[in-house]
């Protein structure tokens, strides 16, 4: 029998890093098109680490959920420049993605990312490697010493990345002169205007000079931060904060869970939890978000039948008066 879809053939530069475990030895293997020679996605393919990792997403997996699309490059309708891959929407509503190459390059001067510096520093390397590695941390340049955390799906696709800049020594993010935050899509639209050059995302239709970020050509679909974790756990309970910050130390200090973000308050919606259908799920909202993220988890449980959502009352037990008008965190109390 023939089979359509194949790893690709040993070479240097056909091997990549894993997206189940992120081993820095490119131990990842992805499945090509045997008729075009074509990958048909970052994420389909096997992991070498079988031992200790055993990632393998089939193409069987990737076609069914595509609904029998696979990706396309070279100088395709759907790409955008070299190396950088389009995913072909499945129906009317278009879903847009950044290229993986973006977080690829950010896996870089961990020297000059303060928010690493500071995991090495209360954690030691070994476990702030481990976590930058399960995380996908990546640096930016956009300020002397700021992160990028990447939103990658449960299908290994790069939705955005959120940047930001935190203080080294204590791992608060710097708010003055002004809150440093901003997006990676929006940075990546904007060196496109500049350049008059293409822009390097995917997309269900190519993007070029004379798309204009007034104009939308990129259509930001969040997902939960941490999403990609939940693929190689199917039965594991998950936890989600608010901040990244906050889902990377538990995951350190509390790993009987698969913990998540939402990314702010707002942020813990019907869409983005659809993606935990039949799992256990417990909240740890922000103090000031209790009584909202309370009546949050009972919407979310009528909308899932199946999936158990709670929400933690830690830190309306511990906090105190002071905590509340700071508005801190499960991580400004418990994980100190």
């Amino acid at each position: 029998m023939t089979y359509k879809y194949h790893l690709q053939p040993y070479s240097a530069q056909t091997r990549y890093r894993c997206p189940g475990c992120n081993h820095r030895s490119k131990t990842f293997t992805r499945y090509i098109d045997t008729d075009t020679g074509e990958e048909l996605a970052p994420h389909v393919g096997l992991c070498d680490r079988q031992d200790k990792c055993g990632y393998h997403f089939t193409p069987k997996q990737y076609l069914k959920e595509t609904g029998g699309y696979k990706l396309v490059t070279g100088n395709k309708q759907f790409t955008t420049g070299p190396k950088r891959h389009g995913v072909k929407p499945s129906s009317q509503q278009a879903d847009y993605y950044i290229s993986p190459d973006y977080v690829n390059d950010s896996f870089v001067n961990y020297h000059k990312n303060n928010f690493v510096q500071y995991l090495i520093n209360r954690f030691g390397l070994d476990t702030a490697d481990a976590l930058v590695g399960r995380y996908r941390i990546g640096t930016s340049s956009h300020w002397h010493g700021a992160t990028v955390f990447w939103q990658l799906d449960a299908q290994g696709y790069v939705r955005t990345g959120k940047i930001m800049l935190y203080n080294m020594q204590n791992g608060k993010r710097v708010k003055q002169p002004y809150n440093h935050i901003t997006w990676a899509h929006t940075q990546i639209l904007r060196q496109m205007n500049d350049s008059g050059g293409q822009l390097s995302v995917g997309s269900g239709q190519q993007c070029n000079a004379n798309c204009q970020p007034r104009t939308a050509n990129f259509v930001l679909n969040q997902c939960l931060f941490g999403e990609h974790l939940l693929i190689a756990a199917p039965y594991k309970p998950v936890a989600i904060t608010e901040s990244e910050k906050t889902a990377i130390i538990a995951s350190a200090l509390m790993p009987a869970f698969i913990w998540l973000a939402s990314g702010s308050l707002d942020g813990l919606n019907l869409a983005k939890c659809k993606v935990l259908q039949g799992r256990k799920v417990m909240l740890f909202p922000d103090v000031n978000a209790y009584s909202k993220w309370k009546l949050k988890a009972a919407e979310l449980q009528r909308a899932m039948p199946g999936t158990t959502f709670r929400v933690s009352n830690d830190l309306e037990r511990m906090a105190s008066e002071t905590d509340r008008v700071k508005g801190i965190d499960l991580g400004d109390v418990v994980f100190v």
